[in-house]
């Protein structure tokens, strides 16, 4: 009976560092969400301030973005908001990066990207 406990906790473990390796690699970044992640840390942050805490812009923190939709956030990302400092940014991206950039923004966005050196 001990040796089949033993060796269930072997799986449990051995499937929990699965879990983990496989959610390291969903994490890593493309070259251009690299590129994303910079445009948004240094462009939206110039008015959102460069920790989101709001400036010009309001707030970008998950906090402030929790209750808004997605795809209003999105909508305001790709056109802007007229009549506001807020440009439209359908110029340099896509929809769907922008909306990548969104659940992002809600999940707590990441750090400057750092380009690996094979990849420049």
């Amino acid at each position: 009976m001990r040796h089949d406990r033993s060796l269930w906790v072997h799986v449990l473990v051995l499937l929990g560092v699965a879990v983990v390796a496989a959610t390291a690699q969903a994490e890593s970044l493309s070259p251009r969400q690299h590129e994303l992640v910079n445009m948004v840390r240094q462009d939206c942050g110039s008015c959102h301030g460069l920790t989101f805490r709001g400036g010009l812009g309001p707030a970008l923190l998950p906090e402030d973005l929790h209750d808004k939709p997605v795809e209003s956030l999105v909508a305001t990302v790709m056109m802007g908001r007229p009549g506001t400092a807020m440009p439209g940014w359908s110029p340099f991206m896509t929809e769907a990066e922008a909306e990548w950039i969104v659940r992002r923004l809600k999940q707590g966005f990441p750090p400057v990207a750092q380009q690996k050196e094979s990849s420049q």
